[in-house]
């Protein structure tokens, strides 16, 4: 888990990364941002759901944890889209 940001990273975010936008079905890996206060428990970072749709800005996230799917409502500030 990283603990820290690059010194010439402190403090910036990109745009683009605040407004990503994510279809349905899209599989993301959380990947928290070390900027803003992150809205989902530390114990799911580095983890890989799918995209279940969205809720205002942020997105419904389906994520296995311990053999139980669950349902998290994430910010794409902390999303990455894999491929």
């Amino acid at each position: 888990m990283i603990k820290r940001k690059n010194i010439k990273e402190k403090g910036k975010v990109k745009f683009s990364e605040y407004f990503k936008e994510f279809k349905i079905g899209d599989r993301v890996a959380v990947v928290r941002e070390q900027s803003f206060q992150p809205t989902f428990p530390v114990r799911i970072q580095g983890l890989v759901g799918t995209v279940q749709g969205q809720r205002g800005k942020a997105y419904l996230i389906m994520i296995k944890e311990g053999g139980i799917e669950k349902i998290h409502i994430i910010k794409p500030i902390h999303l990455k889209q894999l491929k």
